[in-house]
């Protein structure tokens, strides 16, 4: 892996992070603007590797023995609210993902379920089975 590769993999990942990653271009409908706002986020991981080493390396390591290399990088953005802009004022409308809190709710539930069950079996459990 050449070191220009990973200069320009980060390069890449800094234009994804730019302030247009997280607001979009205000849109006007109805007498109102709107500008999308996202939160966007990048990741970058790298490693490499050597030869052999220790005695190994002294006695019996071939010129091919060792290598290394391997980079990732990532970026993500999801929506999280809309900025509102009319001549009275100025209204920031958060984005909700429903399944996400339908996903919490059945998880609450789940939970309650489990301990209810776990402190029956502890209070019923042990009696009737001598």
């Amino acid at each position: 892996m050449s070191l220009e590769r990973v200069f320009s993999t980060v390069e890449g990942l800094r234009s994804v992070a730019s302030v247009d990653a997280v607001f979009g271009r205000p849109q006007e409908i109805q007498g109102k603007v709107l500008i999308p706002v996202a939160a966007a986020g990048t990741g970058f991981g790298l490693g490499f590797g050597q030869g052999a080493s220790g005695e190994r390396a002294e006695e019996e390591a071939s010129p091919a023995e060792g290598e290394g290399g391997g980079s990732v990088a990532g970026a993500a953005a999801r929506p999280v609210a809309v900025i509102e802009v009319t001549k009275q004022d100025t209204t920031i409308r958060p984005i909700v993902d429903e399944s996400k809190i339908a996903l919490a709710g059945v998880a609450l539930g789940a939970w309650s379920v489990f301990w209810v069950m776990a402190t029956l079996r502890s209070i019923f459990g042990g009696k009737g089975r001598e």
